[in-house]
């Protein structure tokens, strides 16, 4: 198959795909005893190209899988396209429990309420409902309780190609104890007053 026809055949794939397309995936897609290897090298082209050109959208490796995301900068802009949120918000509760399972995965339920020390039942219907996490088996414990785990949503959501992107628990304890010492003078000044 002609290179340049190979590219745009990609480019075709990813721009009308509502999921990330994994490398395997296009393989099948494509057939004629293309590789993985050339539709990667393909891919890594299409990137530079969007990357060197002022363009509005760019092509991610996200989710194991590449796709056609709108640059952020321009997300103002398609917001008022569609006229509604594109993203939904999380409760801070939420949040927790997701990150939680995100780090600890696979988890029960009663490990999270553990680590939270309140129920997550809500959070974990919510979330369920986003899917954003998912039930991925089943513990040995008695009663077999259920285990979660994050999804591919969870990765697009939040822009990561794979669970090893997510920030280190020690950089959130550096940040922490940046925040207590930048707190100590106003809480010594309050004190003072």
């Amino acid at each position: 198959m002609d290179p340049k026809e190979l590219k745009a055949i990609i480019e075709c794939l990813l721009f009308v795909s509502p999921q990330p397309l994994e490398l395997k995936r296009l393989e099948e897609i494509i057939g004629g005893g293309v590789d993985t290897h050339t539709i990667r090298v393909m891919i890594n082209q299409l990137q530079e190209e969007y990357g060197k050109e002022d363009r509005g959208i760019q092509i991610v490796e996200i989710a194991g899988g590449y796709r056609m995301n709108t640059r952020r900068e321009y997300s103002p802009w398609v917001k008022r396209l569609f006229n509604t949120k594109l993203h939904f918000r999380l409760s801070r509760s939420a949040l927790e429990t997701l990150s939680i399972i995100a780090y600890k995965q696979p988890i029960m339920r009663v490990e999270v309420e553990a680590i939270r020390g309140v129920s997550v039942e809500w959070a974990l219907h919510t979330l369920l409902e986003k899917n954003l996490i998912k039930i991925v088996g089943r513990s040995e414990q008695p009663g077999r309780p259920l285990q979660y785990g994050t999804t591919d949503d969870f990765m697009v959501y939040f822009g990561l190609k794979d669970l090893t992107e997510l920030p280190q628990l020690k950089e959130f304890k550096d940040i922490i104890q940046t925040e207590d010492i930048l707190a100590e003078p106003i809480e010594q000044a309050s004190e003072e007053m």
